[in-house]
């Protein structure tokens, strides 16, 4: 008996079978979807082709193959709490792919698909059946045709039809949809031949001795707002297996996690946490492939960009790390564990997606700090929350408190559905919804702001332009600053294509030449003039909105501006310089950064302008002094070293056999430019740069900082701005040094320390006055008696909040028994302090009477019951709060 294929195997004899079918093989798209600011991830392999489909792209190809990477944790395709629980459900999983463009229709889908099953995978051919569209749900007839090339390979008693639910899929309310066929297995010897009998039969039912294996949609239909359909001119197919379920079924195991893809992860996680890996836990081993998937997720995710935060897509990244960290310390993993498993992944995956390979330091990198960020506060918030549910105790209500989860989730990092899970362990229900409202209140965002992203969708006009002009439109801005000669393409106004346009109008335009460099890469577009036969249009920037279509916008300040015309284009030299030195600054530090800190490094996003540059990279830490200084002398080594820059165009495996960086998410062609910097730094980019280093200049760190979990920013600025900075900088330091009478810039930092001891000394000084002050009264005039116990409460013309605290302590010790009350204003504000001595705890509980007193001054506070303080906008009502003193204090001891 033959050994049955692996899943490593099985993705790559899915490619070559189409492959050998003329497919193009096209690369998976990133989990992070390029213009469709609808998605939250990518979710299925047509994504990718999703304009390609509607007629908005087109590529140099009619048929493709993928393996597409995908992920579904959030919004309508949330599963979140199955993952691990199920044998099929998973965070991420990967999608086999085979597509027509009005090239090959049903025959050849369902043929081939059926041949690479049955003779490609092996899998028995008398263990599937399958499924068509019936004709009820749509305005679309039964699938006859579908019907008809089954019952050629199959018996007509496992062909079912089903209604729309099943199958028939559609893009959107309106547009591209058709009926599809459904491949199932049968977990059996022999599939039964249900399909002629009366009532519920087959893998519609929910009948779980069928799993369904791929789905062949047949885009054939229009669907227009009435709901009828049209049929489409151009047919076309697209298709989606799951590999996990099919290595599954070809592997000969009942559940996903025991396939070659998984196996192995849920391996890693057992040895760590002392199991062994050959054991069966029955309901045990959920924990471990809750790991095992999030692995997957975790580091593929990383790999495209997603770092985990507070929102978005980094906050679904959060969630499913700490959910799979969580499981973790449940079977024993007190110590960080979840980089090694993810480690596995890069081991295991690397071959297919190499993209995990070269990011394999970030990814343990950033694993490893958020685990330690969250074990920190793992403990106290588990503790928070056992509080939470031992008072609520036996027999209370059975929901949650919202609120709480808010507070989990605001104070200890706690996700939300995290919470709900262990709410669910104790028999506790959990309203998410409400919760999730409870933290946009404190945070102040709106409910709906779920920040998928910053995406635009792109215009149709721009595809239309892309269609008409992108072949006769070239950029060659890295030789001249200025055509002479460029013929004018296209002009769009409002989104319209015109042949003409007047003075006054904003418009865009397309040109068959142009030194305008387009924004990309971080790098600001270009600005300038186009010029010729009475015509003036300023050009204010340019755009790269699809493919490498340069769209100039612009207002046409004189003449008419004609479709066809000839005229010169030049862009602004001097700013494009400085955005050059800017450009190439970025990669010396780049290459800087990743040598002082370590390969984890990685750009995680810049801004190139002419007048400074910004720098995001992948670091937990901020730079100490030492190491800020160190990448400051890197960059400046590298460009006194005057090297030539070179520019090169190759492959994109030549380059990186060369040793050269790309950006995190970035999806590069075929072939792609590397450009050599100094002695060292080697990086994928299409923008401009000097020709030699030492035309950067100066370069000078401005700041340095976080801006998000795992992210730092530096601005730096170079050439005549850093001297500009120098200068500003040494003005500011001459003028200190005037100032405190210091001889030199040297003796600057003496005097300082001087300076600030001498103020320390003078504040103690003050305090002490005050404190002298306050108490220096306190006489019996000015004690009174509520109940047996002795009050003093009065306004005090003390600042400083220690200054006091020492006060109250001072009038409680004289007092010997009894209860102060002081109010004091400070910049505008009130401060309410109430003392008591601790033969009264028990009758007087200082936080709560502060708590009664300052409402007065439009506040609230607390505390423990012999020290209390509240504070409030309202300075006003101090003297009404200080009046109310014995009132309250009579009411709280019960006189």
């Amino acid at each position: 008996m033959s050994t049955p294929l692996r899943a490593h195997a099985i993705r790559s004899r899915f490619l070559d079978f189409f492959k050998d079918r003329g497919h193009a093989l096209v690369p998976s798209s990133s989990l992070v979807p390029q213009n469709d600011p609808t998605l939250l991830f990518t979710n299925a392999g047509m994504v990718q082709f999703k304009d390609v489909f509607v007629g908005r792209d087109h590529r140099p190809y009619s048929r493709a193959v993928s393996v597409q990477r995908c992920l579904r944790a959030g919004g309508k395709h949330n599963d979140l709490d199955n993952v691990g629980f199920t044998p099929r459900h998973h965070t991420f999983f990967e999608m086999l792919g085979n597509f027509s463009f009005g090239d090959y229709f049903k025959r050849d889908a369902i043929r081939w698909g059926w041949e690479l099953l049955t003779e490609g995978f092996g899998i028995a051919a008398d263990r599937l059946v399958v499924s068509v569209f019936s004709g009820e749900g749509e305005a679309a007839p039964f699938d006859q045709e579908a019907y008809e090339l089954w019952a050629e390979l199959i018996p007509r008693d496992r062909i079912y039809a089903f209604p729309a639910k099943e199958n028939f899929w559609q893009m959107g309310d309106t547009g591209p949809c058709g009926p599809c066929s459904e491949i199932h297995i049968f977990h059996g010897d022999r599939a039964p031949g249900d399909a002629g009998r009366e009532g519920k039969f087959g893998p519609a039912y929910e009948d779980k001795r069928y799993t369904e294996l791929w789905n062949l949609v047949f885009m054939q239909y229009e669907k227009l707002a009435d709901g009828s359909m049209i049929a489409l001119p151009r047919p076309s197919i697209d298709t989606g297996a799951g590999l996990e379920r099919v290595a599954a079924v070809v592997e000969g195991v009942s559940s996903n996690y025991g396939t070659s893809l998984l196996r192995p992860l849920v391996g890693v996680a057992k040895r760590l946490a002392g199991v062994d890996e050959a054991s069966e836990l029955g309901a045990g081993e959920s924990p471990f492939q809750v790991i095992a998937d999030h692995a997957r997720a975790t580091a593929f995710l990383i790999t495209d960009g997603v770092f985990p935060d507070r929102a978005g897509r980094s906050y679904v990244l959060r969630r499913i790390m700490r959910r799979a960290i969580r499981y973790g310390t449940s079977v024993g993993l007190d110590r960080p564990f979840f980089h090694e498993v993810c480690a596995k992944v890069v081991e295991d995956f690397g071959e297919a997606y190499p993209e995990l390979r070269e990011r394999s330091a970030t990814i343990e990198e950033v694993v490893r700090t958020e685990e330690e960020s969250f074990r920190r506060t793992l403990g106290r918030g588990l503790r928070r929350l056992e509080v939470a549910l031992s008072e609520l105790g036996a027999g209370a209500a059975k929901e949650f408190p919202p609120a709480i989860a808010a507070d989990l989730y605001d104070t200890y990092g706690f996700p939300i559905d995290l919470t709900g899970v262990i709410c669910r362990e104790h028999g506790l229900a959990l309203d998410e919804a409400a919760v999730e409202v409870d933290v946009h209140r404190r945070q102040g965002a709106g409910e709906g702001d779920v920040q998928l992203g910053h995406e635009r969708r792109v215009g149709d006009h721009y595809f239309a332009m892309q269609r008409a002009f992108a072949a006769e439109s070239r950029f060659v801005g890295y030789e001249v600053d200025a055509v002479a000669d460029a013929r004018v393409l296209g002009i769009a106004v409002g989104g319209e294509l015109v042949q003409e346009a007047g003075p006054g109008v904003e418009l865009e335009i397309v040109v068959d030449r142009t030194p305008f460099y387009a924004e990309s890469g971080g790098q600001v577009g270009d600005v300038g003039a186009l010029r010729g036969a009475g015509v003036l249009l300023e050009i204010v920037d340019v755009q790269r909105p699809t493919g490498d279509l340069h769209v100039h916008r612009g207002i046409l300040r004189e003449g008419s501006l004609r479709v066809g015309a000839h005229y010169e284009l030049a862009i602004d030299a001097q700013r494009r310089d400085a955005i050059r030195r800017n450009h190439s600054a970025t990669h010396l530090l780049h290459h800087a950064l990743r040598k002082v800190l370590g390969g984890h490094v990685v750009q995680k996003g810049s801004l190139v302008a002419p007048d400074r540059l910004r720098f995001d990279f992948s670091h937990a830490r901020a730079l100490t002094e030492a190491q800020r200084q160190e990448v400051e002398r890197l960059v400046n080594a590298a460009a006194l070293t005057n090297r030539d820059t070179q520019s090169r165009e190759m492959s994109l495996p030549a380059a990186k056999q060369a040793g050269a960086i790309g950006l995190f998410g970035e999806k590069y062609g075929e072939q792609v430019r590397v450009v050599t910097i100094g002695e060292e730094s080697v990086e994928l980019c299409g923008g401009t740069h000097v020709r030699r280093a030492g035309d950067i200049g100066l370069f000078v760190i401005l700041s340095e900082g976080g801006i998000a979990q795992g992210v730092r920013r530096i601005e730096a600025v170079t050439g005549m701005g850093a001297l500009d900075h120098v200068q500003r900088t040494q003005l500011v330091v001459q003028e200190a040094a005037e100032q405190l009478h210091a001889a030199s810039a040297s003796e600057l930092n003496e005097r300082l320390r001087r300076l600030f001891g001498e103020l320390r000394a003078r504040d103690r000084e003050i305090s002490e006055l005050q404190r002298k002050l306050t108490t220096g009264g306190g006489g019996t005039d000015e004690v009174v008696e509520v109940g047996g116990i002795r009050l003093l409460a009065k306004v005090v013309d003390v600042a400083d909040p220690k200054a006091l605290r020492d006060a109250a302590d001072a009038l409680r010790d004289r007092l010997g028994s009894g209860v102060v009350v002081l109010g004091a204003e400070r910049d505008g504000k009130a401060t309410l302090l109430v003392a008591a001595t601790k033969d009264l705890l028990g009758r007087v509980h200082a936080g709560q009477l502060v708590g009664v007193l300052a409402v007065h001054v439009g506040g609230r506070g607390g505390g423990r019951p012999e020290l209390a303080q509240a504070g409030g906008p309202n300075p006003s009502g101090l003297k009404i709060a200080i009046a109310s003193a014995a009132a309250a204090l009579t009411e709280q001891v019960g006189v």
